[in-house]
């Protein structure tokens, strides 16, 4: 019997009007099913993407179209469960993240149930993302996929180009949709099933052809005036109230306070939009955090132990890695797709722009072991976050100006790079080069805060003895 693993992500999408910069965003947090599942982050030239695929956890194999394009992606450095590419940018500057995990509800597993030798979130990246030329394309390529192997899980995939960001959800076994979401919006998406409002006549919404028919034929839909495709395809569970909604709600009302809403809400709104230009370190914010300045905060101060330890955040130990795939719109297209990569827990790591028009991606982010090594920045990530929660506020300052300090290094860097890169002859090698001086800068300051950790941390650890003690 196959054993697949399943992940727990937590997902966000912004609209090029609703960004600092005019760039659109998708963004998403890769947890594993429990820590330490070590990534890597690589670059698959065309001579490297194979011509027949095969995958590891079904029997789905088909040979793949001539001519792929080149893209990023975050591979599992154990490649013995499938390679889970994850997310990338391909060499048209089109992005692709998979999989948000998402639920469902025992009505539509009936009709379609879930197919086990079909495709799932191990596959879908490799298979799609070298042969889109826009975010739309994404969608009608997997849609299709889907509809003729079918798949064994329920997921939600993103893709984004410079004008246009789809948010996809497969449904039960063989069916789907997908809708754009609005320039001057954002969503943050649990692991939950998140389309709510949906109109099956709007150019921009996609779906398999024969979803609306399906609703009718076999009484879908418990609501009598609208088209909810969360009402009519997700789950409203208790588990839903303390791992999935409370992520939506404070992803929400940070970037809109005035929301009048709880954590426990079934029917948290999946489009919203604020007056608030969001960036990516707004962003990383939300991906990172654990409610804080509320009673739930793990870390804080408010609540009661019982509180602390009542809902699911969104920076977890089983963080693997954190993308923000930005397809900018005020610089040239060489230089507009943007691989922003972390590794390990959110608590104590910092995002960097790594350029994703490039042929290869630095050592210390390409060749994570399986095993520890601390030059490996997965693991020297993942020790940093070890550490850090050991006595989070003793070295929560120190953390946040590490990761202030090291966002600004880079981009100061991706600044001057923007402004040099048309002088050099080889724009992919001179990209590649500044990426190799960001993993280097990260790494440089990495150890500094490793060293800043120890050297406030090991005067408290219990196993000392001094004279005048």
């Amino acid at each position: 019997m196959i054993k697949r693993k399943k992940g727990s992500c937590t997902t966000i999408l912004v609209g090029k009007d609703a960004t600092i910069d005019g760039s659109t965003l998708i963004a998403r947090n890769e947890d594993g099913a429990g820590p330490l599942d070590p990534q890597r982050f690589v670059v698959v030239n065309p001579n490297e993407q194979p011509k027949h695929y095969k995958a590891v956890l079904s029997p789905v194999e088909m040979d793949l179209p001539d001519n792929p394009l080149r893209y990023t992606s975050t591979p599992e450095a154990d490649l013995s469960s499938g390679i889970w590419a994850a997310a990338g940018i391909n060499a048209n500057n089109v992005a692709m993240t998979a999989t948000e995990t998402i639920t469902t509800n025992s009505r539509i597993l009936g009709v379609d149930p879930l197919t086990k030798d079909g495709l799932g979130e191990e596959d879908f990246v490799v298979i799609t993302l070298p042969y889109i030329n826009s975010a739309r394309e994404g969608v009608k390529r997997l849609g299709a996929l889907l509809e003729k192997y079918g798949t064994y899980e329920t997921n939600g995939i993103c893709f984004s180009d410079k004008d246009e960001v789809w948010y996809f959800e497969s449904i039960a076994g063989h069916h789907w949709a997908a809708i754009r979401i609005p320039d001057d919006a954002y969503v943050v998406a649990p692991n939950r099933f998140n389309i709510a409002e949906f109109d099956f006549n709007s150019d921009d919404t996609m779906f398999a052809a024969d979803l609306p028919e399906l609703i009718e034929k076999y009484h879908l839909n418990p609501d009598r005036d609208q088209v909810n495709l969360r009402h009519i395809f997700g789950s409203a569970t208790i588990k839903d109230t303390r791992y999935n909604n409370p992520r939506a709600w404070y992803g929400q009302k940070y970037f809109n306070p005035e929301f009048d809403t709880d954590p426990f809400d079934q029917d948290l709104p999946f489009i919203c939009r604020t007056d608030k230009k969001i960036s990516i370190e707004d962003v990383k914010f939300v991906l990172s955090s654990h409610y804080q300045n509320t009673v739930y905060d793990a870390y804080g101060s408010l609540g009661t132990a019982e509180e602390k330890k009542l809902l699911r955040p969104i920076g977890i130990n089983r963080n693997q890695e954190l993308h923000i795939l930005q397809i900018r719109n005020d610089v040239p297209a060489e230089i507009a797709g943007i691989h922003w990569l972390a590794f390990g827990p959110n608590t104590f790591n910092a995002v960097v722009p790594f350029y994703a028009n490039v042929t290869d991606t630095p050592e210390n982010y390409k060749n994570t072991t399986t095993e520890l090594n601390p030059n490996n920045i997965y693991w020297l990530t993942n020790i940093m976050a070890l550490i850090g929660d050991s006595n989070f506020d003793l070295y929560e300052d120190e953390e946040n100006i590490f990761e202030q300090n090291t966002v600004a290094a880079c981009r100061h860097l991706q600044i001057e790079a923007d402004q040099a890169h048309k002088s050099h002859a080889d724009i992919q090698a001179y990209l590649g080069d500044i990426n190799n001086q960001m993993a280097d800068l990260y790494q440089k300051n990495a150890n500094t805060l490793l060293g800043q950790m120890l050297a406030f941390g090991e005067p408290k650890m219990n196993l000392k003895f001094q004279l005048h003690d």
